[in-house]
């Protein structure tokens, strides 16, 4: 019986003669390109992921309501009561420091509202609830300070009214520049830097505006509060991965 023996790849090619088409085998099929899944939902806080952003959002929610609803002679009331001017600053500084956190000025609409919820979410989700906690009152807390302390120094000097110590100063837009500062540490460049010249732009063409320079000086110390702490913010996020 005659033995064949296999043909092999190119021996039905020529000798002498350049650049023959060999038999090669058939490329594998190319895999589906990966689309990436939309997930907006991942940007709205949730009670396992990020307690303190919903809770938060949710006691925020309730003071607008109640600001709202009302008598205007009692919301005033409350926002004196808990506003961070130098008068109550000497008194109660605790106090009002926190209190003067559960309150939005403009309300549900204020652009303010819509950016603590973003930016608090994202952050929670990279570094944990309570340190995305201490970012914010960092941020509210040490910009407060700035921004007073220097008005009660001016009145003392006589160079501002006496007027001045007793302006109503509350709101959370302190706390949340310096988170927005904190979480552009933590995003890819394409996204961290856009983030961060449209926040400043944003927070210097209100500088310019001169309505109301004390608390436009606080949204940009705020902001470079939130950005000094990129090297904690990252050791922190580093932490919370696995």
């Amino acid at each position: 019986m005659e033995r064949i023996a296999p043909k092999t790849v190119g021996a039905d090619l020529l000798d002498g003669v350049p650049r023959q088409r060999s038999v090669l085998p058939a490329p594998p099929p190319a895999r589906p390109l990966a689309v990436p899944r939309v997930r907006p939902w991942l940007l709205l806080p949730t009670p396992a992921r990020t307690p303190f952003t919903l809770g938060y959002a949710a006691l925020l929610a309730a003071t607008s309501v109640l600001a709202a609803l009302a008598p205007p002679s009692l919301v005033y009331a409350l926002y004196q009561g808990s506003s961070t001017d130098v008068t109550h600053l000497v008194r109660s500084p605790a106090v009002v420091l926190l209190t003067s956190a559960l309150w939005i000025a403009g309300g549900l609409v204020s652009p303010y509202a819509v950016a603590f919820v973003l930016v608090l979410t994202a952050l929670e989700r990279r570094i944990g609830g309570a340190r995305a906690a201490c970012v914010f009152l960092a941020g509210h807390v040490l910009a407060t300070l700035a921004t007073e302390v220097p008005v009660g120094l001016a009145v003392l000097a006589g160079h501002l009214p006496v007027t001045s110590l007793h302006r109503l100063d509350y709101g959370i837009s302190f706390g949340v520049a310096a988170s927005t500062g904190a979480l552009a540490g933590l995003l890819r460049p394409w996204l961290r830097w856009p983030l961060l010249a449209g926040t400043a732009a944003l927070l210097l063409n209100d500088l310019l505006a001169y309505t109301d320079p004390m608390t436009n000086w606080g949204h940009l110390i705020a902001l470079a509060i939130g950005v000094s702490a990129w090297p904690v913010i990252r050791r922190w996020a580093a932490a919370e991965t696995p």
